[in-house]
C-alpha cells in the first residue's frame, strides 16, 4: 500500500514538471498521511493541466457516507478497471498525485524500519491517481486515491505492494480521457522505479505530525 509520502518540491519544480500555469494553496511537507487535502494535477477539457486540492481517499459518487474514504487510500492496478468504487474513475478521472518520497515500513525481529523511497536526485515525481467528486445535502467532496501494484525487485524486500510511478514522458498519456483501457493498463504495469534509492529512517516519521527533515533523514 501507499499510506504517507513527501513532497517538498518548490512551486517552481512542481510547475515545470507538470507544464502548471500556477499552484493553488501548497505547503511542503515531509510526512503527508491520509485523510488531508493534497496536491493533485488533473487535465481540463481544452488540454490544460490544471493543479487542485483533493482529499485523499476516495468517496465514489453513490457513497452515503464520506467514512468510506478511510478504506479507499489505494486502488488496486490489478482490480481497478473493475472494482464499483474505482471503475468510473479510472475510465474518466485519472490524475497525477506530485511526491519526492514515500514511506513503507518493513517487518524486523525488533518491529518495523520505516524506509524513504526517493529518485537519487531527491527530483519529483508523480503517482498515478484517480479522483472523484462526491453531494449530499449541501456537501460536496473532491477526494483521490494512489492506485498501487505488484512490488518490483527494489521494494519487495520491505513490501509486498508499491505505488504506480507514472513516467514523466507519460504524464499527458494518463491525464487523457480518451485512451483505451489496453494503454492504461500498459501504463499501470509500466516500471518508473529507475534512478530511485531505498533509505532507512528512523521512527519518527511513523507520528503523523512530525513534518521536518528528521523524517527523511538516514539511518544505518
Amino acid at each position: 500500500m501507499c499510506g504517507r509520502f513527501s513532497l517538498t518540491a518548490t512551486p517552481e519544480q512542481i510547475t515545470e514538471a507538470f507544464q502548471l500555469e500556477r499552484l493553488p494553496n501548497y505547503e511542503t511537507s515531509y510526512n503527508i498521511p491520509p485523510g488531508q487535502k493534497i496536491l493533485a494535477v488533473v487535465r481540463l477539457d481544452d488540454g490544460r493541466h490544471k493543479a487542485v486540492n483533493l482529499f485523499w481517499g476516495l468517496i465514489p459518487p453513490w457513497a452515503k457516507d464520506p467514512a468510506i474514504s478511510h478504506r479507499l487510500i489505494n486502488a488496486r492496478a490489478e482490480t481497478v478497471a473493475e472494482k464499483p468504487s474505482f471503475r468510473t474513475a479510472f475510465q474518466r478521472k485519472r490524475c497525477l498525485i506530485p511526491a519526492n518520497g514515500f514511506y513503507e515500513w518493513a517487518k524486523t525481529d525488533h518491529g518495523k524500519q520505516a524506509h524513504h523511497i526517493h529518485r537519487l536526485d531527491d527530483g519529483v515525481f508523480a503517482f498515478a491517481g484517480l479522483w472523484e467528486h462526491w453531494e449530499k445535502d449541501a456537501e460536496t467532496l473532491y477526494s483521490c486515491t494512489i492506485i498501487t501494484t505488484a512490488a518490483n525487485a527494489l521494494i519487495q524486500p520491505i513490501h509486498e505492494r508499491m505505488p504506480v510511478i507514472i513516467d514523466r514522458q507519460h504524464y499527458g498519456d494518463w491525464l487523457d480521457k480518451q485512451q483505451p483501457p489496453d494503454r492504461l493498463q500498459a501504463l499501470l504495469t509500466h516500471d518508473a522505479y529507475q534512478k530511485m534509492a531505498v533509505t532507512p529512517v528512523s521512527d519518527w516519521v511513523n507520528n503523523p505530525v512530525h513534518d521536518d527533515k528528521h523524517c527523511i533523514a538516514a539511518v544505518y
